[in-house]
């Protein structure tokens, strides 16, 4: 990193310093991007419970992932041929990941508070930060954020449904799953196309799970609309400003920043649900929140 210093042109020496800024405001917008995605997805998961007593949990996941799908469909016209078989696992395996992701926490959503069941999922990322960092202070990070994720749940989770706790975790794994193949996804696809053939992919998975669960109470004008809402707000904006988001971050530093999801999550669970929190659960998300952020420092560190 210092051997451009070295050299004994006096124009070398002047080089390093514009470098050093670019990377910095990309890093920048690369934050602003993940905290952008972050407030339009948990908002619009708060729109989508509102949706549940209609269509049910799998309704509403497959409709909000068909319509994300068309809409990415019509504005990105990926191509699709040109690539090689590697390249097609990874949208595969990205569409499997994003599908199965959004399946779990819309069950997980259907039986716990909004800010709860974000925390939970939480640890899918956070986890990978470590792993990825490769730091022993990002042991005690992860410590911290496993206590407040066991304050949350009164110290033996029976205040908490325990399936949707399971589906919550299972959201988190898949999450972790998500993250990099998002990020390969973006390294082998140009633009959005990679986003959305793996959308394809999600939908087809939660297609026709939805329709059997709701059946043509997904084509009502009403349902429809809100689902469209839902889309564009929890799917086609977000995880478009996570890709670019990616392609500025690494992706430890980006699974760090999506842990400040619950406070994200219990606040769009208030405004929007009227979800209320005890001062024991605040204060639970709010160690999960602490340790993403110390995490952060460590990673910079």
């Amino acid at each position: 990193m210092t051997s451009p210093v070295r050299t004994s042109s006096p124009t070398a020496t002047t080089t390093p310093a514009p470098v050093r800024a670019a990377a910095g405001r990309g890093s920048l917008t690369g934050v602003g991007l993940v905290l952008a995605g972050t407030l339009s997805v948990q908002f619009g998961s708060a729109c989508a419970a509102l949706l549940f007593p209609r269509a049910g949990a799998l309704g509403t996941v497959a409709l909000r992932i068909a319509l994300a799908a068309v809409l990415l469909l019509v504005i990105t016209r990926p191509r699709l041929r040109g690539y090689s078989r590697a390249d097609r696992c990874v949208a595969v395996g990205f569409g499997l990941a994003l599908g199965g992701m959004n399946i779990l926490f819309y069950q997980a959503i259907d039986r716990l508070p909004l800010g709860a069941a974000v925390t939970l999922e939480v640890l899918g990322p956070l986890l990978l930060s470590v792993v990825a960092g490769r730091r022993a202070a990002g042991l005690l990070w992860a410590g911290l954020a496993l206590a407040g994720v066991y304050l949350l749940g009164g110290g033996d989770f029976q205040g908490l449904d325990p399936a949707g706790v399971a589906f919550a975790l299972g959201a988190g794994a898949m999450w972790a799953a998500y993250i990099l193949l998002n990020a390969r996804a973006g390294a082998r696809f140009p633009r959005l196309d990679g986003l959305a053939i793996a959308m394809t992919v999600a939908a087809l998975v939660a297609l026709p799970l939805g329709i059997g669960a709701s059946g043509a109470t997904l084509l009502e004008p009403a349902v429809l609309a809100l689902g469209v809402v839902i889309a564009v707000m929890s799917s086609g904006v977000p995880y478009a400003l996570e890709l670019l988001a990616l392609r500025r971050l690494p992706a430890a530093t980006f699974a760090v920043l999506t842990s400040l999801a619950p406070a994200v999550a219990a606040l769009a669970g208030y405004l929007v649900l009227g979800q209320g929190l005890s001062a024991v659960q605040c204060a639970a998300i709010a160690m999960v929140v602490a340790a993403s952020a110390g995490a952060v420092r460590t990673g910079r560190r």
